[in-house]
């Protein structure tokens, strides 16, 4: 059988740019693992964290509206899908590896809580320790998720470290991992101002006027606006950036949704409720161990963790609907019946 592997690493070598990472010069995995003879390490990476549980919940989270009825409102699945996109769009223009950044694109919010945010943001109040949904995320892929009964899935290094760094000040090594970070970023700004459109917390017309002249006036104009300007200035170079205008205006629309959709009090009416389910069910399983499902206890079999590690696991990997129902099992009284 002809190795499509190896075929494949030198189709990168030929094909992709002198900045591209290379899978074949990957960093590699905390644990060796033979090559396969069909996929790439960062196509297994990829086809790891596609298969596996964590990823399968994330339709079933929160991304800004908190568990919304309407059939076309982004889940925190929908959102991953989105970056996804956009990351590959950017990586394959720049001739940069489009797997590598897909495998970061479909992991990075695998640690995010319940609720979206908010769960991070209590989770983060309650764990001594503290939490963060991109180190969170590493957890989930290095330890909480299982492959062929092994704790982690044991990818590889650039996978582990475009995900930890995907957000916030922190920026990855590799020039996907940049990518990454700009398409989350695009992704969630304009998908956002979609769906707060179509719950009725914004109207077109609210939308600052200078952004909308520079980046667009629709959901499509504005996504592409920044991918091309991304491209455009990224191209033959060391590092993604955007130009100077275009990276304006594109904070100045995020902080506008920070101020206008994020911490809106429509957007938010739930808000006070699923922080009480989050605290109650940490303090309730601080005070009752036992009640912990063995299932989730048996992950941590033979190895010393503290009990706020395993409690703010549980909570975390939860979906928006598991947990209300959980909360209500535990705290809402029955009605009594006779057998």
């Amino acid at each position: 059988m002809i190795n499509m592997r190896i075929q494949q690493e030198k189709w990168e070598e030929e094909k992709l740019s002198t900045y591209a990472t290379l899978s074949k010069n990957s960093r590699g995995r905390f644990d060796y693992e033979k090559k396969c003879d069909v996929r790439t390490d960062f196509q297994r990476d990829r086809d790891r964290i596609l298969h596996s549980k964590s990823f399968r919940r994330l339709k079933h989270k929160t991304q800004v509206f908190i568990a919304p009825e309407g059939d076309h409102f982004r889940t925190r699945l929908t959102h991953t899908l989105e970056v996804s996109q956009i990351g590959r769009t950017i990586a394959r223009a720049l001739k940069l590896n489009e797997d590598l950044v897909e495998a970061i694109a479909l992991g990075h919010d695998l640690g995010h809580t319940p609720f979206g945010h908010t769960g991070e943001r209590v989770l983060n109040s309650l764990h001594p320790k503290g939490f963060h949904h991109n180190e969170q995320s590493i957890r989930v892929v290095d330890f909480l998720e299982h492959k062929e009964n092994k704790k982690g899935l044991n990818l590889t290094y650039e996978v582990r470290e475009g995900i930890l760094n995907h957000t916030g000040e922190n920026r990855s090594e590799t020039l996907e991992g940049q990518i990454l970070k700009f398409a989350d970023r695009i992704a969630y700004i304009n998908h956002d101002i979609d769906d707060a459109i179509r719950a009725g917390i914004l109207r077109q017309g609210d939308l600052p006027n200078d952004c909308m002249s520079i980046l667009g006036n629709t959901h499509g104009s504005r996504i592409n606006t920044m991918i091309v300007n991304i491209i455009e200035n990224s191209i033959n170079k060391n590092q993604i950036e955007m130009s100077s205008d275009i990276l304006q205006m594109t904070m100045k629309l995020r902080k506008f949704m920070f101020d206008n959709v994020y911490f809106n009090i429509k957007a938010k009416t739930e808000e006070e409720k699923t922080e009480y389910i989050i605290t109650e069910l940490y303090k309730y399983y601080s005070n009752n161990n036992d009640k912990l499902p063995q299932e989730h206890l048996a992950i941590y079999e033979d190895m010393e963790v503290d009990m706020e590690d395993i409690i703010c696991d549980y909570i975390a990997g939860m979906t928006d609907r598991y947990v209300v129902n959980l909360f209500s099992n535990i705290f809402i009284p029955k009605p009594w019946e006779k057998f």
